[in-house]
């Protein structure tokens, strides 16, 4: 978030802060507490147990992680730990409280995306906008933004993301037991794709601009909103 930050006119650091963390907060509360409820309608009940089926995101937030964005922009926002062998059907109740998650995030900013439009905040080129507008439009489109980058994030089917679970349950058994066993190998490119996200090798595309920030960009241009 500081290197995010650095980028930001001097004079908008301080909005464009509370909006980053704004955007961050109820992006992991709402992404957590959905596999949680997801993972408790499916029948477990270790969400429950834990006292995770709240939207209090100190419940969810996970410090360490939280701490690494705002230093370094990535980091493991929260936990929501879930238990499949307890619900009433482990695969597909396993399915769809990790979908749950990155498409909470979808929703999000769906809605922040059709409230900036219904605001006549969507456009980057207001003119004669108050200083409250102005302020709201970048919490708003924060909102949008980062939302859209944990949708997409999570989506990448790499351990320990939610992508690499929702391609588990979906293989046949037989894959999905040789998928399980190959998921360190997924780790070891999870954090290679981290690394190279801090490094710019001239004639070499940047693996986090092929894989998140064009996505991000594209559903950016449909839900027509301007950063």
């Amino acid at each position: 978030m500081l290197f995010l930050l650095s980028r930001v006119p001097e004079q908008y650091v301080l909005q464009y802060a509370v909006g980053i963390l704004l955007a961050v907060l109820i992006g992991m509360t709402l992404h957590e507490f959905a596999h949680s409820y997801t993972a408790h309608l499916m029948g477990d009940p270790t969400p429950r147990s834990l006292g995770r089926l709240t939207l209090n995101p100190s419940a969810h937030i996970y410090w360490p992680g939280f701490l690494m964005f705002v230093i370094l922009g990535f980091g493991i926002l929260g936990t929501a730990p879930i238990a499949p062998h307890r619900m009433r059907n482990p695969r597909w109740g396993y399915l769809a409280a990790v979908a749950a998650g990155p498409f909470s995030n979808l929703l999000i900013a769906v809605v922040a995306a059709l409230l900036m439009h219904l605001l006549g905040l969507a456009s980057v080129n207001l003119v004669q906008i108050s200083p409250v507008a102005f302020n709201l439009r970048i919490v708003l489109a924060m909102i949008v933004y980062f939302n859209l980058l944990l949708f997409v994030f999570n989506l990448l089917p790499l351990f320990p993301l939610d992508g690499w679970s929702i391609v588990y349950t979906l293989l046949p058994p037989d894959l999905a037991d040789t998928w399980d066993r190959n998921k360190v190998y997924t780790q070891y490119a999870f954090f290679a794709l981290i690394l190279f996200s801090f490094v710019n090798i001239p004639g070499i595309p940047n693996p986090i601009s092929l894989l998140i920030s064009q996505p991000v960009s594209a559903l950016l241009r449909v839900l027509n909103v301007g950063l």
